[in-house]
């Protein structure tokens, strides 16, 4: 089948909207009718090379739409509205003990643009060469994703599927962060730093969690001014010269950490501002080594590296479609699947805390 994509040839260079050819399903496997796809910081990976991903590829990992069409060995039928996630064996221990974010094989499905299977064996371009598009399972930057079962969750009809694909992987990550893997209790002292799409969703879970002081840090007042709106309490200039100390004033010494930001510096101030038993979460694509003086950790406080929030996306997204219900969880602006360079420069800029492709 014929679908359009925006596909990325040139790490430096822009995406290109292509007419691609797509193989039918296999055995539990759908095709979905992309309606919108957010734009991650993770999908700039592709541009760098820092991973063996290969070009030409097609990214995007937020996608969300409608059931076209289904290989045999699926439950799912053509109609269904899904939002998609990232992939998983569902076999190694890790993900039969409800932890599919630390597959065994994780990184391959997801990061390397191709999952288990060779350039081309999805995809092919318009002269018959092979196009990475097995992005996180998915390459949603198109007007049709190939995407195993396993990768969907259903979701319900009367919900404005165009802007549900950010719960996939943004706002599960920064929610799914704060109450599945740090477990933010109410009552608690919570420091995030970075507040983007992830960072944002970080303070809305937590102020569903009760936490009676959150402080957002970045260098952006209009996102700490939107971090206030969102369930901040106090916020922080991540220049501060003295950002532990700042952060120390700001908490008395807060519980729990999450970094979103990947900069080294950012992440051992908010650490040394942890008293005692504190806990630093880690999400995202760390920038350089982090280095601990002796009394860091010795004092008793800890650091935990954080995939996909530690989350079960079939279990997680319905609590995160409820709080949104609820008002809970707000989305940003959407764009033609046409300005994908216009939206990922809005990103990149901090004009738009998180851009919606709609094809």
């Amino acid at each position: 089948m014929q679908i359009t994509a925006a596909v990325l040839r040139d790490r430096a260079g822009a995406f290109a909207l292509e007419t691609v050819d797509q193989r039918e399903p296999g055995h539990g496997e759908v095709r979905v009718r992309i309606a919108g796809a957010g734009i991650c910081h993770t999908d700039e990976l592709p541009r760098t090379d820092a991973l063996p991903i290969p070009l030409p590829v097609i990214a995007g990992h937020e996608g969300s739409g409608v059931v076209e069409a289904v290989g045999p060995g699926t439950s799912l039928a053509v109609g269904d509205h899904v939002v998609l996630s990232f992939d998983s064996c569902r076999a190694c221990d890790n993900c039969v003990d409800g932890h599919p974010s630390y597959c065994a094989t994780f990184f391959e499905r997801n990061l390397f643009g191709t999952g288990l299977v060779e350039p081309g064996h999805d995809v092919r371009d318009a002269v018959g060469g092979p196009v990475a598009a097995r992005w996180f399972g998915q390459s949603s930057f198109a007007s049709h994703a190939l995407v195993a079962e396993r990768n969907t969750v259903k979701v319900a009809a009367d919900l404005p599927i165009e802007l549900l694909g950010p719960l996939g992987c943004g706002v599960q990550t920064g929610a799914a962060s704060v109450l599945e893997a740090l477990r933010v209790r109410s009552g608690s002292t919570v420091i995030v730093s970075g507040v983007g799409a992830v960072g944002l969703s970080a303070v809305m879970a937590a102020r569903v969690a009760g936490a009676a002081t959150i402080v957002a840090v970045d260098i952006n007042p209009a996102r700490l001014e939107l971090a206030t709106e969102l369930g901040a309490t106090a916020t922080v200039d991540g220049r501060t010269e003295d950002l532990t100390g700042a952060l120390l004033a700001a908490t008395g010494g807060a519980q729990y950490g999450l970094d979103t930001t990947g900069l080294p510096p950012v992440a051992t101030a908010v650490l040394r501002a942890l008293r005692p038993t504190g806990t630093l979460g880690l999400v995202g694509v760390q920038q350089g080594p982090i280095s601990l003086e002796p009394m860091d950790l010795s004092v008793g406080r800890n650091v935990m590296g954080i995939l996909e929030g530690d989350a079960v996306p079939q279990t997680f997204l319905p609590r995160l479609i409820a709080l949104w219900r609820d008002g809970r969880f707000p989305f940003d602006r959407t764009y033609p699947l046409s300005e994908i360079n216009e939206a990922e420069r809005a990103a990149l800029a901090g004009e738009v805390v998180k851009p919606v492709l709609v094809p």
